[in-house]
Formats: C-alpha cells, sequence, structure tokens
C-alpha cells in the first residue's frame, strides 16, 4: 500500500490522504475546486467542475496513472439541477483525454466542504509493469 500526494492539487483539509494505492487500485479521497496556484475556488459550476477533474488528473499522474484508468467517480453536488453544465465538463474532459466514460454515482448533499457546490472521488485500475 502507499500513500499518494501531490503538491499539484489541494493538501487534504483534514486528517487523510489525497489518495491511496492498493494493488493495481489507486483510490481518491474526495477532492473539491480549489485551484492549487490561486488558493481560489470559483464561483461557477462549470469551472469547479473542471478543477476538481484536473486536481484529480495531478494525483493520478503522480501516481504513474491516466485518466482512462478511471474506472468510477462518484459526485456530490449541493444542486442536482446543474446536473446538465456537470456533464457536459466531464464529459469534454474524459473525452479530451481519450478515455471511456467511467462508471458513475452522482450525489446531491447538503452542504460540502469550505461551501464548494461540487466534489468528486475516484477509483482508478491499472495493470502492473516491470517498472511498478
Amino acid at each position: 500500500m502507499n500513500i499518494i500526494n501531490t503538491k499539484q492539487a489541494p493538501q487534504p483539509i483534514g486528517p487523510y490522504s489525497q489518495a491511496i494505492q492498493f494493488d493495481n487500485f489507486l483510490i481518491t479521497s474526495g477532492q473539491i475546486p480549489i485551484d492549487v496556484k490561486s488558493g481560489i475556488v470559483p464561483d461557477s459550476i462549470h469551472e469547479q467542475t473542471y478543477i476538481v477533474l484536473k486536481n484529480i488528473k495531478y494525483i493520478l499522474k503522480e501516481a504513474r496513472y491516466q485518466v482512462n484508468d478511471i474506472i468510477k467517480i462518484t459526485i456530490f453536488t449541493i444542486d442536482l439541477n446543474k446536473i446538465q453544465i456537470i456533464n457536459e465538463v466531464y464529459k469534454n474532459f474524459f473525452l479530451k483525454s481519450k478515455s471511456f466514460l467511467p462508471a458513475r454515482s452522482c450525489v446531491e448533499v447538503q452542504a460540502l466542504p469550505k461551501n464548494v457546490k461540487i466534489e468528486m472521488e475516484a477509483i482508478a485500475y491499472r495493470k502492473r509493469t516491470n517498472n511498478d
């Protein structure tokens, strides 16, 4: 088991790791839309969704995984009425990465940390190579 941490994604705001690699799986903690360079959370759900996916990509990269290794995403949002915007950004992100669309759950919640509008967690899987 390996603990994965990158400075390219927001540091945990509680007692947990950004991700854990176990055998061939990488399991991320929930990622929120903090832009690491500015520390700012944008207001729009469009921008927030993109930043969350970008932060997940940075964590994957740190562990030597790729976007097309993601097999499941769970989305938490405070407003399911914004699902069309979330879906648009989500679909474009995976298509731009030349990836299939992974399995997904989407849940509306009452509140999220730092008053953000969206949080996502991912599970990725890849076959081991001789370099692992």
